[in-house]
């Protein structure tokens, strides 16, 4: 076989090819360009097509088909503000919520078992409520695992 390349019309056409040329036909049918009779004797040519060179003169007296616009691109709620990407002042301070919270039970059970016995007990509220401030002072620092990805912690 020599080294000359074949030409583009004796190219053997794919499924795909077709396929495309098919589509082609069907707009013109649906914008009136051709009747059903020229779109099913084109369409029967298209499907029994063996090379490109078939294929080409079946849509060359058809207009270009317009191109598909692009979507536009999503922005993540998160990005949206003053600083895309920077979560909210609202949402740094939800982790130390929780622990707000438990601190207030936890030191409000103290105070009551504390008048109960008639004297100030043993601050022991301290013990829990340092361990959930390490935790939740670690997890801040760190930052959730999407939040390290570039995700949007809020979920879909």
């Amino acid at each position: 076989m020599d080294d000359q390349k074949l030409p583009p019309d004796r190219m053997r056409a794919s499924d795909a090819d077709r396929d495309a040329c098919a589509e082609r036909l069907a707009r013109a049918l649906q914008e009136g360009r051709l009747n059903l009779e020229e779109y099913q004797e084109r369409l029967g040519l298209a499907m029994r097509a063996k090379v490109m060179g078939d294929l080409w003169p079946l849509t060359a007296d058809l207009p270009e088909p317009p191109a598909v616009p692009e979507p536009a691109p999503q922005i993540p709620p998160a990005a949206v503000g003053p600083h895309p990407g920077q979560p909210e002042w609202r949402d740094r301070l939800e982790p130390w919520r929780g622990l707000a919270a438990i601190s207030v039970i936890l030191v409000g059970i103290w105070g009551v078992t504390s008048i109960i016995a008639a004297e100030p007990l043993l601050f022991w509220p301290m013990i829990p409520i340092g361990f959930m401030f390490l935790f939740t002072l670690a997890g801040a620092i760190a930052g959730t695992p999407t939040d390290r990805s570039g995700g949007d912690s809020r979920g879909p």
